[in-house]
C-alpha cells in the first residue's frame, strides 16, 4: 500500500491494543510515522511489525509504565525533545473496578496516576512544544461519563471530567496559533478495559457499546472538522452546544462580592 508523505510522528500511549491501537492503524494510514508507547513490549512490536508492512512508515516502540514517574518523564523529554512529534494522542487510561464505597484505594490512585497526572504532563508539554512550532495536534480521550458522573465510578468519571476540562483550557491558550486540541468522548467501547478490572461488557445493552474501529473513525472525522470537544455516539451536536452555551451563560454571575439574594435570610431567633 503505498503512503502519502509523512505528516510528522504521531505519538500514541496505551497503544498496544483497543482505542490506541485503532489509532496507530489509521493514523499510519493517513501518513503518519508512529511513536508507540505502552507497557507491553510483544503487543507494541507486533502491531509495530503489522503496520510497517501494510503501510510502510516508520514505527517505533517505547515500553513505558506511565504510572512509573521515572517513564513518564522519559517519555515526556521524547516529546519535548523530538521535533518530528506533530500529534499526541493521549489515551492510556484505566477504567474502574466498581463503586468507590469498599473501593481499592491503590487501585484508584494508580488510575489517578495515569487517567489524569500523565495525560496532565503529556498535554502540557506538547501544547508548550507545537505552541512554539505553531503546528501539531492534541487528541486527548476522555469519557461520556465526565458529564453523567452519577451513573458511574466518580473517582474515573472525576478523571475524565479532568481531561474534558483540560482539554478546553489548552484550547483557550493555543487559540492564537495553528495547534489542533480535541477531547473525545466515547460511551461504552468494545475495549480489553472491563477484562481487566472482572467485568463484561455482556452486562450492557449491545445496542450502547460501540467498535473501537467506528469509535475512532468518527473521531477523527471530528478531529478534522476541527471539534474542540466530539461524542461519537451524540446524534445532534446542537444538544452538546446548548449544553455549552448554558455553561458559559453561568459564567458573569459564577463571582461576585456579595451572596445572591436567594442566600439572603433573617437571621433564625
Amino acid at each position: 500500500m503505498s503512503k502519502e508523505a509523512s505528516k510528522g510522528t504521531a505519538l500514541v500511549t496505551g497503544a498496544s491494543s483497543g482505542i490506541g491501537a485503532v489509532y496507530a492503524d489509521r493514523l499510519a494510514r493517513r501518513g503518519y510515522d508512529l511513536l508507540l508507547v505502552a507497557r507491553d513490549r510483544k503487543r507494541l512490536e507486533d502491531l509495530a511489525a503489522r503496520l510497517r508492512g501494510e503501510t510502510g512508515v516508520a514505527v517505533e516502540v517505547l515500553t513505558a509504565d506511565l504510572t512509573a514517574r521515572e517513564d513518564l518523564l522519559a517519555v515526556e523529554k521524547r516529546l519535548r525533545d523530538d521535533a518530528a512529534i506533530s500529534l499526541i494522542v493521549n489515551n492510556a487510561g484505566l477504567g474502574p473496578e466498581g463503586a468507590l464505597i469498599g473501593a481499592d484505594i491503590d487501585y484508584l490512585d494508580r488510575m489517578i496516576a495515569l487517567n489524569v497526572t500523565a495525560v496532565n504532563r503529556l498535554a502540557i508539554a506538547a501544547a508548550t512544544v507545537f505552541a512554539a512550532r505553531d503546528r501539531g495536534g492534541i487528541i486527548n480521550i476522555a469519557s461520556v461519563v465526565a458529564l453523567i458522573p452519577e451513573i458511574f465510578s466518580g473517582s474515573y468519571s472525576g478523571s475524565k471530567a479532568f481531561v474534558l476540562n483540560l482539554t478546553q483550557a489548552l484550547q483557550s491558550e493555543v487559540a492564537k496559533t495553528s495547534v489542533r486540541v480535541q477531547a473525545v468522548l466515547p460511551g461504552l467501547t468494545r475495549t480489553e478495559i472491563f477484562d481487566r478490572v472482572g467485568r463484561s461488557f455482556d452486562e450492557f445493552d449491545p445496542a450502547s457499546v460501540m467498535d473501537a474501529g467506528d469509535l475512532v473513525d468518527a473521531a477523527l472525522v471530528g478531529f478534522d472538522r476541527g471539534e474542540l470537544v466530539t461524542i461519537p455516539s451524540l446524534p445532534d451536536a446542537k444538544d452538546w452546544e446548548a449544553a455549552s452555551a448554558a455553561r458559559v451563560a453561568l459564567g458573569p454571575n459564577l463571582s461576585k462580592d456579595k451572596p445572591a439574594d436567594r442566600y439572603r435570610m433573617k437571621a433564625v431567633a
